[in-house]
């Protein structure tokens, strides 16, 4: 008797920490959004800075590199975001034939 009452707060317990779990996993896709709004703004700071350079300075700043960089971090946060939550779960197959 006693072991389906552990049984039986498990089951409940985890009900309560499930949603709680989706909730953090929402608000980490928020600020990752948020996060990737900000990489996207610093487009026109980068622009900003390379309109400003000097043409005749021994070591230039590679402003394609720094973009590329900045695109290849949103493309993992946005990959992050829109990859599904769970991995789909795998059923056996249906033998379709009910006839012996």
């Amino acid at each position: 008797m006693r072991k389906s009452h552990f049984v039986i707060a498990g089951l409940v317990s985890s009900l309560w920490v499930t949603p709680s779990i989706w909730a953090d996993a929402d608000a980490e896709r928020e600020t990752l959004a948020t996060l990737l709004h900000e990489l996207q703004s610093l487009e026109s700071l980068i622009s900003k800075a390379e309109a400003q350079r000097h043409q005749d300075t021994r070591i230039q700043f590679r402003y394609d590199w720094l973009r590329q960089d900045i695109e290849r971090i949103e493309s993992g946060i946005q990959s992050h975001i829109d990859a599904p939550r769970s991995q789909p779960r795998r059923y056996a197959p249906l033998r379709g034939d009910y006839r012996r």
